[in-house]
């Protein structure tokens, strides 16, 4: 079996490292193949990344970069095209919903290759989203559609996939966090930047921001800068700029919002009012931040389910989720982006405090396994 693995950016990497390592502890013969798109080509996007999710180099680097969405997801089918012309795998395994996501699914599937899709089913019935078109697309055309909650299973159910084709296997996301408890224990961004003060009391708030849909227009993103400021006036707001919002910032001339600090070069200085603006940081420093932080703000998909399963109060600054079991679970609200709503569901975070973990069916640390079994299993029996 020839299993040709697609990542392009930051989170892929998180759900393709369960994958990968299933692969590699499979019984033979099995044949792993990983192809990075380049889509994120900034080293602090990608590098450490696989440093810290022990993932090998990839064997094709495609170079896309940057782009509008037509342009980057047509580049990214013409360097992949030639790729699965020479491997001829049996199977490509595309995750969430980038563009390299529904690029290289589109591509395999018109070369006559199967695609499996991890993240399947997940909606925010928002066709706004750049990202829920790819999900639809990528839905509609893969063999393999495996799924990390129900809601997920019930969407493909009405939109008239047939139930051979839909598998719940868990969450890969969670796969990775698991097996890096140990190494964020042992993380040391909270000393290298002086948190440790803050990680008792009242604590810090984290926070991730970087669709379109929040960074890209001035106003909106001067509103929502304002709002963290002013919960910064409260406690310590450690933002680890992407560099998209870090471009649209000095852009906008919304510096005033911040205290820059390299996060490698001393000591966050709580100043009352302003973010602590920090570089990008690898997954197991961004898992400790986290897990010791008293409240996370953000726009990611990823990071809703991440709090689910660290029992961390998280606001989702959107006006939708594709991951409702995070709603339901009891850690995560969606906030939407009004100022006054942000404020005061924040405020009421900080009153209660961590709520108890409820991991979902399924995140248990084995999606990974699941998957690659599933894919053995029908691989095998149609070449009987």
């Amino acid at each position: 079996m020839k299993v040709l693995s697609v990542v392009g950016a930051r989170p892929n990497f998180v759900k393709i490292a369960p994958i990968l390592r299933a692969l590699r502890g499979a019984p033979a013969p099995v044949e792993s193949i990983l192809v990075h798109t380049e889509q994120h080509y900034d080293d602090e996007m990608s590098a450490a990344f696989f440093t810290d999710l022990a993932i090998s180099q990839p064997d094709y680097t495609l170079g896309v970069g940057s782009g509008s969405h037509a342009t980057q997801t047509a580049e990214i089918m013409k360097r992949f095209e030639p790729v699965i012309i020479d491997e001829r795998p049996d199977i490509v395994v595309v995750v969430g919903d980038v563009n390299s996501t529904i690029a290289c699914a589109l591509t395999a599937a018109k070369l006559g290759i199967k695609v499996a899709h991890v993240e399947a089913g997940l909606r925010s019935f928002d066709r706004t989203m750049p990202e829920e078109i790819n999900r639809l697309l990528t839905d509609a055309i893969a063999d393999f559609l495996f799924t990390t909650e129900e809601s997920a299973n019930e969407n493909l159910r009405r939109e008239g996939h047939p139930a051979a084709k839909i598998f719940f296997a868990g969450n890969v996301m969670i796969d990775s966090l698991l097996w890096c408890r140990g190494l964020a224990a042992r993380s040391t961004i909270l000393e290298r930047l002086g948190l440790q003060e803050f990680t008792t009391g009242r604590g810090y708030a984290l926070v991730t921001m970087h669709r379109p849909s929040n960074v890209d227009a001035a106003d909106k993103l001067d509103a929502l800068l304002g709002t963290l400021a002013t919960i910064a006036r409260e406690i310590p707001v450690i933002l680890p700029l992407h560099p998209r919002t870090r471009a649209r910032i000095n852009e906008f001339g919304l510096t005033r919002h911040f205290h820059f600090l390299d996060s490698d070069q001393g000591a966050v200085r709580f100043i009352p009012g302003r973010i602590t603006a920090l570089n990008p940081v690898g997954y197991v420093d961004f898992f400790r931040l986290m897990s010791a932080a008293r409240l996370v703000l953000t726009d990611s998909g990823g990071i809703q389910e991440e709090t689910t399963c660290l029992g961390v109060p998280c606001l989702t600054l959107r006006e939708n989720t594709e991951r409702p079991i995070t709603v339901t679970a009891g850690t995560n609200t969606v906030t939407g982006t009004d100022p006054a709503r942000i404020l005061a569901c924040a405020q009421q975070a900080l009153r209660n405090g961590a709520p108890t973990p409820k991991l979902p069916p399924l995140w248990d640390g084995h999606a990974g396994e699941r998957i690659v079994n599933i894919l053995r299993e029908h691989l095998a029996r149609q070449c009987e």
